[in-house]
């Protein structure tokens, strides 16, 4: 069996690409300074920035495969305009490509997305062919709030958000889910913007009849689907009142959560209440949340020990940590079996 990771992100990267995006932040103030150059990262800088961080935590702590994106804070797709997001996501993205080439056995690439608040997701599209076909990625991360916490943008199941989808269906690739870093104080990046994104794409998704145009389209939804799991009663007893059809059918065969949750209540309430079939093993370790709990001794971010810990049959337990995985994301199962994995 292996052990498939659905949430990783680049948040050890070398200093030569923050060094960029300071440099293009104070453009932004002052257009009389040049336009940066492109970051001059080393192979080994990111061997080092890889080797001691995700690599090492990944042997350590059992992993095999982590499919891996830019950091999903330093998106940040609110600041600047068009052309800044587009500069910003391609660097972003070609240094994925670079960490695949050197641990080609351990990562597979998910994009970043210049994604900017008003501008047509139709410009986005672009980018995901690129790094679809050019750089072999798997999937992205799709970006509802581009305003960065402000909620300016149509609701998922909009039309405004079709031609990515389009998109996503001719070349077969899921999206994850993932808003950015937050520019409304009301609301903690990482403790209730990324949650509130989660929660809100699924209660859309209700809302909508999305899947009835895409059948095909997948997302995942991370951090344990936010709220939903805690909730489920509360969306299938709003479905029901929205004389939607039942969340199985209305939703579930196109929508799967992640097991970033941190704790093992969290994760025996997400097997229990999701089935198992809807949920893909994910750390999203050197993320959000680093340290260790002090109630167990272990790193709230070791998410697979809680995976070992639930009842459940071996080949559920396969079904997590990897068949899901390759289900949803049929590049990567392409590629495995290319690999002879």
């Amino acid at each position: 069996m292996l052990i498939i990771d659905c949430h990783g992100h680049y948040t050890t990267a070398p200093a030569g690409l923050e060094a960029f995006r300071e440099a293009q932040l104070a453009r932004i103030k002052d257009l009389s300074l040049p336009a940066p150059a492109t970051p001059k990262i080393s192979d080994d800088e990111i061997r080092e920035s890889i080797e001691k961080n995700q690599l090492k935590l990944q042997r350590e702590r059992g992993a095999d495969i982590t499919i891996f994106s830019p950091r999903a804070s330093a998106m940040a797709h609110h600041i600047g305009d068009e052309s800044v997001s587009m500069a910003w996501t391609r660097i972003c993205n070609d240094l994925i490509r670079r960490v695949i080439d050197l641990f080609p056995e351990n990562f597979v690439g998910v994009c970043q997305l210049p994604q900017s608040p008003g501008v047509p997701i139709a410009h986005s599209v672009g980018e995901l062919e690129r790094c679809v076909r050019e750089l072999g990625f798997v999937g992205c991360n799709l970006n509802p709030d581009p305003s960065g916490g402000h909620w300016t943008s149509p609701p998922l199941t909009d039309r405004h958000w079709y031609p990515f989808y389009e998109k996503m269906v001719e070349l077969d690739v899921p999206a994850m889910i993932h808003v950015s870093s937050s520019c409304n104080a009301n609301f903690h990046a990482t403790g209730a913007h990324y949650i509130n994104a989660d929660t809100t794409a699924f209660m859309q998704f209700i809302q909508g009849d999305l899947f009835k145009d895409f059948p095909t389209l997948r997302f995942i939804i991370p951090h344990g689907g936010g709220a939903v799991p805690y909730h489920w009663g509360r969306y299938r007893g709003l479905a029901d009142m929205l004389k939607r059809p039942p969340l199985t059918a209305h939703v579930m065969h196109n929508v799967y959560f992640d097991t970033c949750v941190y704790h093992q209540p969290g994760i025996d309430l997400l097997a229990k209440v999701i089935s198992i079939d809807n949920i893909l093993f994910g750390s999203e370790m050197v993320g959000a949340v680093r340290g260790v709990d002090p109630e167990t001794g272990h790193y709230f971010d070791d998410t697979k020990r809680y995976i070992d810990a639930l009842p459940l049959s071996a080949a559920d337990k396969r079904r997590i940590f990897e068949l899901n995985a390759r289900r949803v994301f049929p590049r990567l199962d392409a590629r495995l079996k290319a690999m002879g994995r």
